[in-house]
């Protein structure tokens, strides 16, 4: 089986999370976590610097690690590193995505999540409150 590794990106600005609606193939207009795939010789967080900035014109900082998913889609394995995230720059910009949203912890079942992006939500309900807010 194919095997693709990813990072992903939890960005938070106060109470929100931010999550983006996928405009293209198999799994359009399922919700994830924006990120992408990690090039030869980039560490996960390079990369996800590079895919916020290439997918949503904004740069970010890689503040937590949170979680590594491990899933199998139909046709490939999925490795996806997933990261705490703030803005660095405010404006962002859909430059791959059909939509996007903020959404608080109590919103985030109101999308249709990809698979493997449901195992990172429910990381995200274990966090502390505070943790998830950036407040130290």
């Amino acid at each position: 089986m194919k095997h693709i590794e990813v990072v992903a990106a939890i960005i938070r600005k106060g109470d929100k999370i931010f999550a983006t609606q996928r405009g293209y193939g198999e799994w359009k207009d399922w919700w994830e976590f924006p990120g992408g795939k990690i090039e030869l010789g980039e560490t996960p967080e390079e990369a996800l610097v590079r895919e916020i900035r290439e997918e949503l014109s904004a740069e970010i900082s890689v503040d937590v690690f949170l979680c590594t998913v491990e899933y199998d889609y139909p046709q490939f394995h999925l490795t996806m590193h997933c990261y705490l995230c703030s803005l660095v720059t405010e404006a962002l910009h859909l430059n791959e995505h059909e939509a996007a949203k903020w959404l608080s912890k109590d919103e985030l079942n109101s999308v249709k999540w990809l698979p493997a992006d449901l195992e990172v939500i429910e990381e995200i309900r274990c966090l502390k409150e505070d943790k998830i807010c950036g407040i130290e």
